[in-house]
């Protein structure tokens, strides 16, 4: 079946083959499966999700205050502990699967700091409408682990993050699920039309499956997919017999109506 009637566009990135970068004199590296514009590869149909780092640090590391105003930032803990504090007052820290989230709007600045002896984290910025957020007073809110939702059935936990019934609510739109299956088992999700997912594998390996044309693709810790569903398709996340699967999903529309940060960037350098 060719590119023209596959209804899902399935394309897979690497650790190696996404952007990479540092923090603190390379006390926090970071590998990027969506990197700012010009960093790594182009990444097609991602709509309003901007941005997606990995950071990782061996003890404490700190990325020093600086500003932001406009998109909506979330920090994601995955291990150990990280610290913010920013210009509106707020100091905290969250722990292992906590979040911090910021509406930037008119501007904010903040740090951030790893704690402990190991820690993993995301940083996923999103792209609401900017011409209209950068009016809006900054905001700043924090959750943990406890105060996300989750739910188990047939060997897959589903932890909501963005998007109800999780509790992060953001003006751009988006869902975002922290999803483990558990060995040996699967989990499926329907894609719409001009919808896409984001994917990046935290832990484990397994298999992602187009239910349409039975593709199958390996994928590894650390690598990043994107599926663009051309027209409505279900795709399945498997999990080897050697062990869990977590994954995290975000899904977007790949178009909105409003402009997208990327789209002018990429049409000034043009």
């Amino acid at each position: 079946m060719n590119s023209t009637t596959t209804k899902l566009d399935i394309k897979l990135y690497p650790p190696d083959a996404q952007g990479a970068g540092q923090f603190d004199g390379g006390r926090i590296t970071e590998t990027k499966p969506l990197g700012f514009p010009g960093e790594g590869p182009e990444v097609p149909n991602v709509g309003p999700l901007f941005y997606w780092a990995w950071a990782s640090a061996e003890g404490y590391g700190k990325i020093g205050l600086h500003p932001h105003q406009a998109f909506e930032i979330m920090s994601y803990a995955l291990e150990g502990e990280i610290g913010h504090y920013d210009t509106l007052g707020n100091r905290s820290r969250v722990k292992a699967g906590g979040a911090q989230v910021m509406q930037t709007g008119s501007g904010v600045s903040h740090e951030e700091e790893t704690i402990g002896d190991r820690t993993d984290f995301f940083q996923i910025w999103f792209d609401p409408y900017l011409g209209k957020t950068i009016s809006d007073a900054p905001t700043y809110r924090e959750f943990s682990h406890d105060d996300f939702p989750s739910r188990e059935q047939d060997g897959v936990i589903v932890k909501s993050v963005i998007g109800e019934p999780g509790p992060v609510t953001l003006k751009a739109e988006a869902v975002m699920k922290d999803v483990t299956i558990s060995s040996g088992h699967q989990f499926l999700w329907d894609l719409k039309t001009d919808r896409s997912l984001a994917v990046v594998v935290i832990d484990g390996e397994g298999v992602v499956v187009d239910e349409d044309t039975g593709r199958k693709d390996r994928i590894n810790k650390k690598d990043f997919v994107r599926i663009h569903a051309q027209m409505e398709g279900k795709i399945c996340f498997q999990a080897t017999m050697e062990g869990a699967l977590r994954l995290a999903i975000i899904e977007v529309p790949a178009t909105v109506d409003y402009p997208l940060y990327r789209e002018r960037s990429s049409s000034i350098r043009g």
